[in-house]
């Protein structure tokens, strides 16, 4: 009787495709942790310059004087970021109102819409708010960037 041919892999071709694919895997995870990453940063600065560019259109309002009356100690600064959303009365008009932001942009990093606040009157390096006026915006996150730089300081 001729031995019938076995079909089928044998323990070592098994172990050896298992290895390759193992050495394939762990260079390919390190490449998409680094392209999340990448990701987050690039959403990170695009929200960060979106909340500033609107902090700025509604400094220049008040300066110009096309907004009601602004608190005092606020230096034409908004109070809040909510602020920047609901909108605010204009000057001489009845029932027209002004808005700077759709909404506010999520935090990538913490993955909230709790951002970091500074005061023009605070510390530029500070991480506290003192509460009088939104002059900056920054992520609460604790990690570096790519860079080196803590994301706080973007």
């Amino acid at each position: 009787m001729r031995r019938r041919r076995e079909h089928g892999f044998t323990l070592i071709e098994l172990i050896v495709a298992f290895t390759i694919l193992m050495i394939l895997t762990s260079m390919a995870v390190p490449l998409a942790r680094a392209k999340v990453r990448h990701e987050k940063e690039r959403e990170l600065r695009y929200a960060l310059r979106e909340i500033r560019a609107a902090i700025e259109k509604y400094k220049d309002a008040a300066d110009m004087g096309r907004l009601g009356p602004q608190k005092i100690g606020t230096d034409g600064y908004p109070e809040d970021l909510q602020m920047l959303v609901d909108g605010v009365k204009l000057a001489g008009q009845v029932d027209r109102k002004i808005r700077f932001l759709r909404r506010i942009p999520k935090d990538p990093m913490t993955n909230t819409t709790d951002w970091g606040k500074r005061s023009d009157q605070d510390d530029p390096q500070s991480n506290s708010w003192g509460g009088q006026n939104l002059f900056d915006v920054y992520t609460k996150s604790t990690e570096r960037g790519s860079d080196g730089t803590p994301y706080s300081e973007w």
